[in-house]
């Protein structure tokens, strides 16, 4: 029998599910496109919840039989622009299609609030998926996340 997938946007009580999404997802889908340095690093720090975000209206969990089994969500960075924010999927449910449809969803609401640009700062590892959304790369970055320790990311955009 199949899972009927859900999508909500996030609220605060959600902060410990996201934690432990992001927390056991992040370091397994990552490690085979990071070195131990960054995994040791910088990956506990990019896997925490934002309780901003969470209660922003535009992030949303995806659930299946009442599990989270993925996030994301865009806020705003100027006129007609926005970001992608912190879109994972629950490592043991890759390619089910819940990326896509939390995707599905940003690009829905982010164009209908008049964004015309979406970009994002992708994990090596989410590359090959945003390209398949439609995004381009625009090259490698480096995300500042405390004094000496930085990210390596890429840059990536599309029109809405």
């Amino acid at each position: 029998m199949l899972e009927t997938l859900t999508l909500r946007p996030s609220e605060l009580r959600d902060l410990v599910a996201v934690d432990a999404l992001l927390a056991r997802s992040y370091p397994r889908l990552l490690r085979p496109d990071y070195p131990p340095s960054v995994m040791v690093t910088a990956v506990p720090l990019i896997a925490k919840a934002r309780p901003a975000l969470l209660t922003s209206g535009t992030y949303h969990l995806a659930e299946m039989a009442g599990e989270v089994v993925g996030a994301g969500g865009w806020t705003r960075a100027g006129p007609g622009r926005a970001d992608v924010r912190h879109l994972v999927c629950d490592d043991r449910r890759v390619r089910q299609g819940i990326g896509r449809a939390l995707m599905a969803r940003i690009l829905a609401e982010a164009g209908a609030a008049g964004v015309r640009e979406l970009a994002c700062q992708a994990t090596r590892t989410a590359v090959p998926f945003y390209q398949a959304m439609g995004f381009e790369v625009l090259g490698a970055i480096e995300v500042p996340l405390r004094p000496g320790i930085v990210f390596p990311a890429v840059l990536m955009r599309r029109d809405i």
